[in-house]
């Protein structure tokens, strides 16, 4: 008897791990390509010249403070659709949707007004030169203003992750990179457009990319069919929710925007080169936190659908299992930092000096990567009950508290230089992570009511 007991608890451990994996690995694949789009864009507009380069910079920099605010309507629409999808309650879960993109496009359109009305005085204000400034504008026109489309493909897609669709989102993805990419090409150089075909080209990706989601949605193979002849109106209760949801998250993500704006400051006093490897690591870094945002999904989507459908402990179990899942990935990715760091380091750069700040980085990247991941995974676990609040008050006390603190004290005071701004920020993901988990294992977050 007892070794049936154990068979029937392995195999459902099994279905338990496919089912993680089944969203993870097209969560995963979905961050990837869209680094990817940002590659492609740069090797294009590079080709325009240095000062095309800083204009799309500046440009990404304004892009993302309102992706700040997309992403977390993001994680309010997955929390709450995920949880009606749990409780069957899919008419809930369609006119979350339907309010999550109502005030989505109100958003969206009012930054887009901003940015047409004030496009030049941003772009001063961001420190831009007149030289980049005409680079720079065309871009800015074609990119932010229109940012509703970046916005509704985003909530769509977070709506999609919600009800455990992952694969379409990684598919429209890789659909709007091929457009992206030979548009790039078509209106830069064909046409001859320069940045402006550059900005032309993503936002017609993004156009594509909402038609397809759209498409999706209304298609009823979805448990959230759209209907867009049906008359939408205002839902105050509904909104209420996703605000109360998305709020905290949107907040927490201008927490570790600005924090990295400070700190960013700090590292070019202490010099060209610290700034130059920071840069270059912090690229390479990104590469890490692939899994964790792959596996960060698939935590989000099943913690919200297990506590709607009333299985607490399986919530826990799929916050735990796609948290020690994420964290062997990251280790490998880890060790590869830490063997091949010197490599790695050559692909950017030839400069030895910073060649040799990048490899001690990257070192200490590697050792941390358990700990990054809990930032990540627990932080989404979290997020998919609904609890955004502790997270957004973790980050403020990691980023403004340690981390700066660190960074000047480590980096600065003490004179370490770059190894200290990245000891700062290891001691940081450390106390972040020890914190989120001792969260996520006490449970409070079970309690938390999305209503």
């Amino acid at each position: 008897m007892g070794g049936k007991i154990a068979s029937l608890k392995v195999l459902k451990t099994d279905k338990s791990i496919k089912m993680i994996m089944a969203l993870a690995i097209p969560a995963m694949l979905e961050n990837t390509l869209q680094v990817f789009i940002g590659v492609v864009d740069t090797y294009f507009i590079g080709k325009i010249g240095t000062e095309a380069i800083a204009g799309a910079g500046i440009t990404n920099l304004t892009m993302n403070m309102y992706i700040a605010f997309f992403l977390a309507l993001g994680v309010g629409t997955t929390a709450i659709v995920s949880r009606n999808i749990g409780a069957a309650n899919y008419e809930e879960a369609n006119n979350a949707v339907k309010q999550s993109l109502i005030m989505g496009v109100f958003i969206s359109l009012i930054f887009g007004t901003l940015n047409l009305v004030f496009s030049k005085n941003i772009l001063m204000l961001l420190g831009a030169e007149e030289k980049v400034i005409q680079y720079a504008l065309p871009y800015f026109l074609s990119v932010a203003v229109p940012s509703v489309f970046l916005c509704i493909m985003m909530i769509l897609s977070s709506a999609l992750r919600g009800t455990g669709d992952t694969k379409t989102p990684m598919k429209v993805v890789l659909i709007a990179n091929i457009v992206n990419a030979v548009l790039d090409y078509v209106l830069i150089f064909g046409f001859g457009f320069g940045i402006l075909g550059a900005g032309l080209a993503t936002t017609l990706a993004r156009i594509v990319g909402v038609v397809l989601l759209l498409k999706k949605i209304k298609s009823k193979e979805t448990k959230i069919y759209l209907s867009l002849s049906n008359p939408w109106k205002i839902n105050k209760n509904m909104l209420k929710s996703i605000i109360k949801i998305s709020l905290p998250a949107a907040v927490e993500r201008l927490i570790m925007r600005s924090g990295q704006l400070i700190y960013g400051g700090m590292i070019i006093k202490i010099s060209t080169e610290a700034y130059v490897a920071h840069n270059i690591a912090g690229t390479i870094e990104a590469f890490s936190y692939l899994p964790g945002m792959g596996f960060g999904v698939a935590a989000a989507t099943l913690v919200g659908q297990s506590l709607g459908a009333r299985k607490d402990d399986e919530a826990k179990k799929f916050g735990w299992m796609a948290y020690f899942l994420a964290t062997g990935f990251m280790m490998v990715v880890g060790m590869i930092f830490y063997i091949f760091a010197p490599f790695l380091a050559q692909l950017f750069t030839k400069d030895d000096t910073v060649i040799h700040l990048v490899v001690k980085v990257l070192r200490i990247i590697a050792l941390f990567q358990p700990l990054l991941c809990a930032t990540l995974v627990i932080t989404s676990s979290l997020q998919g009950a609904g609890d955004t609040k502790f997270p957004m008050y973790v980050t403020l006390i990691g980023i403004w508290g340690v981390r700066i603190l660190g960074v000047y004290i480590l980096g600065m005071k003490l004179e370490l230089g770059l190894v200290g701004v990245w000891l700062a920020y290891a001691i940081d993901v450390t106390i972040r992570g020890v914190i989120l988990m001792i969260r996520f294992l006490k449970g409070n977050w079970r309690k938390i009511s999305i209503g």
